[in-house]
């Protein structure tokens, strides 16, 4: 991770530990603009699933509304295994809304160790207090190679 994105980890763990509630806020996202503003979101899970409204989307609504709208860095975490912090990429959904606002900006994602599955865990291991993976920095482009940009 990249040092000045420290804070971005910092900001959206303790926004984490504050608003979680498993089964209705599970994910906190936070981005910085060129400005160097933060802007954050919480994951709103609905009755209706469809309703459910991811973090990085309320973060990237915050930004557009305070009218800062040249997206730098994006960053999310979840408990997931239960009870351990780890950066998460963004869902599918995500990747298509933050490809629409902001292609070039850069995203965290996280980068299992060898051996690891995608979730975390390591196959035949007992619980770990951290998963052994890491995270990468990559671009919101990267996670949806193969799209056309869009001219609105």
């Amino acid at each position: 991770m990249l040092p000045k994105d420290n804070e971005l980890l910092e900001t959206a763990s303790e926004l984490l530990a504050r608003i979680h509630v498993p089964g209705r806020h599970e994910v906190a996202a936070v981005l910085r603009t060129r400005s160097g503003a933060l802007h954050t979101g919480i994951h709103l899970e609905g009755s209706a699933r469809r309703s459910s409204i991811c973090a990085e989307g309320i973060a990237l609504g915050a930004a557009f509304t305070a009218e800062d709208r040249e997206i730098e860095t994006i960053l999310a975490v979840h408990y997931k295994p239960a009870g351990v912090l780890r950066v998460i990429a963004p869902c599918g959904v995500c990747r298509e809304l933050l490809y629409d606002y902001c292609p070039d900006a850069h995203v965290y994602v996280y980068e299992p160790a060898p051996g690891e599955l995608p979730d975390g865990t390591v196959p035949g291991a007992g619980p770990v207090s951290a998963p052994p993976g890491g995270v990468a920095r990559v671009t919101v482009a990267d996670l949806l190679p193969s799209k056309t940009r869009r001219r609105w």
